[in-house]
């Protein structure tokens, strides 16, 4: 790699604030928050709304919308036009 060029590569720390769950992983994100980790270091914080441990879709709670119920919902109030 070109020396210079490239954002510093580091590990922080991504915490859910609504589930609370946190992992450590490498990002160029920086934040002026920490926290200490497990291993005794201590670590940038990022808080993020939605990761995988809260959104609807990984954790089984996504509602499916029934398209055709809408159709017939729109057609019974507004009747067809022709």
């Amino acid at each position: 790699m070109k020396p210079g060029i490239h954002p510093d590569y580091h590990p922080v720390v991504f915490k859910d604030l609504s589930t609370g769950t946190a992992f450590l992983t490498r990002s160029t994100a920086t934040s002026s928050t920490t926290i200490e980790w497990s291993d005794g270091n201590t670590y940038p914080l990022i808080t993020v709304d939605v990761t995988a441990d809260s959104h609807p879709f990984w954790t089984g709670q996504q509602r499916v919308m029934d398209a055709a119920g809408q159709v017939e919902k729109f057609r019974r109030r507004y009747g067809t036009r022709r």
